[in-house]
This record gives C-alpha cells, sequence and structure tokens, in this order.
C-alpha cells in the first residue's frame, strides 16, 4: 500500500500497531514529569529566511500551545550549502529569536539545498491529547481563521500565531485540543475520530481574518488552537460535540464542504 492511499493517521496507526512507535496521534509526545517535545522541517521557498525562522519556531510552539505547555527552549538543525551568506543565516535565527524562546542547542552541517529542522520542548501539567471530547462539549476557537488561504491567494505568507498563554488556559478544562494546520474540517475531524463524537460547526461563526472567506477555512496552516470544552470561557463558540461519528459542516443551516490538507495526498 502506498502512503498516499494510506494518509498520514492511517501511517500513524500502522506504526503503533506494529509496536514501532507510542502515543504519536497526538500534537507533541508526552514523557515523564510533564516533558512535552515536538518536532517540524522546513525548506526554503516563497519566504524570507527571517519568516522561515519565526515560521519554523512558531508552528512547533503550536503544537506546545495545542498540549497546554510552557515554552522551555528550541533545539535547532540546519542544513545549508557552503556558499550560503552568512546574513541570510543570521537572518533566519533572528526570526527564531522573535518568538521568545531560546535556541538551547542543535546542530549544523553542510548539505546540497536547506533543510531546517526545530524541536520545541516544554512542560504541561496537563495535556488534554485528542480523544477525550464528550458530547455536549462547545467546540472554540482561539483567533480567526482564514488568514493562511487569504494570504496563499495572493502569492505571500502570514506569520503564525503563537498562542501559548491560551493553551495553557484552554488546557485546564478542555476535554480534547488541537491546533488548526490541515483546516478545519480536517482538524475538527481528528478530533471526532479519536474521540468518538460528532462534530457540527456552524461557519457563520467563525470568526475569518481579513481579507478571508468560508472557503479559505479549508486551507490550513492558521495555528489556531481548537479545543472540546464544557464552558467557551471567552473564547469563539462555533460549535458543538453530539453522540455519533464524523463532522457536519453547516453555513446558514445548510450543509457545506470544505476541502482540507491531506498529508501524502
Amino acid at each position: 500500500m502506498k502512503l498516499s492511499e494510506l494518509g498520514e493517521f492511517g501511517l500513524l496507526a500502522e506504526l503503533e500497531r506494529r509496536g514501532l512507535a507510542r502515543g504519536i496521534e497526538h500534537d507533541a509526545a508526552r514523557l515523564p514529569g510533564g516533558l512535552v517535545v515536538t518536532s517540524v522541517h522546513f525548506r526554503l521557498g516563497r519566504i524570507s529566511w527571517r519568516d522561515l525562522g519565526f515560521r519554523a519556531a512558531a508552528v512547533n510552539l503550536s503544537d506546545l500551545a495545542a498540549s497546554g505547555a510552557e515554552a522551555e527552549c528550541l533545539i535547532v538543525a540546519l542544513c545549508v550549502p557552503a556558499e550560503t551568506e552568512l546574513d541570510h543565516v543570521l537572518e533566519l535565527y533572528e526570526g527564531i529569536a522573535e518568538t521568545g524562546v531560546p535556541v538551547r542547542g542543535g546542530d549544523t552541517t553542510a548539505a546540497p539545498q536547506l533543510v531546517l529542522s526545530v524541536t520545541a520542548i516544554g512542560r504541561s501539567e496537563r495535556v488534554p491529547g485528542r480523544d477525550g471530547a464528550r458530547p455536549g462539549d462547545r467546540i472554540v476557537v482561539t483567533g480567526p481563521l482564514g488568514a493562511a488561504g487569504a494570504a496563499f491567494r495572493d502569492g505571500g505568507y502570514v506569520r503564525p500565531p503563537i498562542r501559548l498563554e491560551e493553551g495553557r488556559r484552554l488546557a485546564r478544562g478542555a476535554h480534547a485540543m488541537l491546533d488548526v494546520s490541515d483546516g478545519l474540517a480536517q482538524d475538527a475531524g481528528h478530533l471526532a475520530e479519536r474521540s468518538g463524537v460528532k462534530i457540527v460547526i456552524q461557519l457563520e461563526r467563525v470568526p475569518l481574518a481579513s481579507g478571508a472567506t468560508v472557503g479559505d477555512l479549508g486551507f490550513g496552516e492558521d495555528f489556531e488552537l481548537l479545543a472540546a470544552v464544557p464552558d467557551p470561557a471567552g473564547f469563539a463558540e462555533i460549535g458543538r460535540c453530539e453522540e455519533g461519528s464524523g463532522v457536519e459542516l453547516l453555513l446558514a443551516g445548510r450543509p457545506y464542504e470544505l476541502a482540507g490538507y491531506r498529508h501524502f495526498g
């Protein structure tokens, strides 16, 4: 079977089934003592060195936020061609530094093309995970969605928000939580599937970023937090959990479909 047929979560399930990995379906790895670790990698494309650095760090920190964690440090591994300008590398690290989380280690080496891998380390007293949503829970988001899709249509990128403080607030009572990276429908689907509930979202209640449309909610990469909570606690309430399975999207009471990002698709 090809990964294009299996998909990201099919791959993760297969690794778990074979005993080759454990607990990898959540946003970050939960280790003893409240330690939380997550990692992603990037390649340089239509983005500046400084923005790449910020983005690589912020996306990792978003996984810590979804785990209700306090960020402690970043570990950076950087592969670059030997002819790379020093100023470019300095700009990249300056972008990382703009997140306010210190770099405490890593590795650098020469390579034919740039590859950047950032690991974020933090601690959390309580990690909601993705599998605890219950019927009757409210679905909330921490901020406006659609900014990434709107910017991409215009040929650009926006910097991801960093929601560490909001994540810690939500983690105190949230039954399940993740960040919106694959698109609203896809990520709500991850919560629904892992928790064994149906999630109903009223799209007219979703706060939209400036210039965004409802269709941009399928793009992903907004990195706001999506949580199932017993009490909205001041966050934007966009839906609810019910008995059943899957995700139902409604716009003015009518069914609506959104695309989403599918890894290996």
